[in-house]
């Protein structure tokens, strides 16, 4: 009772907001104006129980009640008034729908007070597999980006981390092969893996196996018969505390974007690497490589949910182009805008998890 009391207050504070709620009003309003105004032979008011009907989807119970009340109380006493047995029947059929109605929003309410927890579940979930990652570490500004493809979930396949390690800031993006539930769980286990190995790990080339391993045994405990290789491309990269470059390994996945100076750079591997699980069966190491990243550099990383958003006639989401043309300076403002640019270029039809990591360069903070 306490959450359905809080979700009557959330109603509440809806109502003030979304003018739409207020339509049963409207229409009564409007079905009682046209009573009056009509002859007697032309009986708008058998229209009447429209309004509770119509008011059983957007409002609680009590006040879809009372609405029934408020459309019921004149017809009857004008049917008394006048001994008008077919104004009576409208009557009858108030009252009918107006029970009915307060059922439905009954139900309603139950069901939007359940989807609501099951949503609660949800965020509390990505929170867990996604956890924040800090907005400045040292003189890197960091911004994240994720989209899940069902409209109303909030986790996918696509997975996204961040350890401040002695080694220094190391990350990792990707992606999962498969939807649903199944590559949650896959991604939750890369990810804690990534948490543990990353502190431990001398270099990404080690850290790579131990997440390689990681997904060995997680196929092992929990076998798929539909999926009997798993596997998740991925980019790790890691910023040393100091120097000027950054270490990119890139497992399978779509390379980094380096933007500088106007221009973006797409950071293809001199030698390709596996996918995570897939090191032992294609029968290939993990090969890092090291990229000048100064002073104002931004770093993107993404998944193939950006790269692959097409549009009507089917064509790719230019990054590249789109990336050395943005005026965006900092990481949040580049994803912000990228977020805009899939929207307009799919016509609002993402159809793909979506995850981004933005990086930049900046200048060091002065201590006050």
């Amino acid at each position: 009772m306490g959450d359905l009391s809080r979700y009557q207050t959330a109603w509440i504070d809806l109502r003030r907001r979304d003018p739409v709620l207020l339509s049963p009003i409207a229409l009564t309003a409007v079905i009682g104006f046209l009573s009056v105004l009509t002859p007697h032979d032309v009986p708008f008011s058998r229209l009447l129980p429209a309004a509770p009907a119509l008011a059983a989807s957007v409002w609680p119970v009590r006040a879809t009640l009372a609405l029934g009340v408020i459309c019921l109380l004149p017809v009857v006493g004008y049917a008394i008034a006048l001994s008008d047995m077919t104004t009576l029947y409208t009557a009858g059929a108030i009252g009918a729908v107006t029970l009915a109605a307060v059922y439905a929003s009954h139900l309603r309410l139950q069901r939007e007070h359940t989807l609501a927890q099951v949503r609660a579940v949800a965020d509390a979930t990505q929170e867990v597999l996604l956890r924040p990652v800090p907005a400045r570490v040292r003189n890197l500004e960091i911004a994240t980006l994720y989209l899940a493809a069902a409209p109303q979930a909030r986790i996918g396949g696509d997975f996204y981390a961040a350890a401040d390690t002695p080694h220094g800031l190391r990350l990792i993006l990707g992606d999962v092969r498969g939807k649903g539930l199944r590559a949650v769980g896959v991604a939750a286990a890369i990810l804690g893996s990534f948490h543990e190995a990353a502190y431990e790990c001398a270099d990404l080339s080690q850290l790579a196996h131990r997440l390689d391993t990681t997904l060995t045994r997680y196929d092992i405990a929990v076998p798929d018969e539909d999926t009997p290789e798993r596997f998740a491309t991925a980019v790790i990269v890691e910023f040393p505390r100091t120097g000027t470059h950054v270490s990119v390994l890139t497992c399978g996945h779509p390379p980094p974007l380096l933007i500088r100076d106007g221009a973006a750079l797409a950071l293809e591997p001199t030698a390709p690497s596996p996918p995570v699980n897939l090191a032992a069966l294609i029968g290939r190491d993990y090969h890092v490589e090291r990229v000048p990243f100064t002073r104002g550099d931004l770093l993107l990383l993404y998944t193939d949910g950006v790269s692959e958003t097409r549009d009507a006639d089917g064509a790719f989401f230019p990054l590249t182009t789109w990336t050395a043309r943005t005026s965006a300076v900092s990481p949040s403002a580049l994803l912000r805008a990228l977020h805009q640019a899939l929207v307009l270029h799919s016509d609002g039809s993402l159809d793909d998890d979506i995850a981004c990591v933005a990086v930049l360069n900046a200048p060091r903070r002065r201590d006050p």
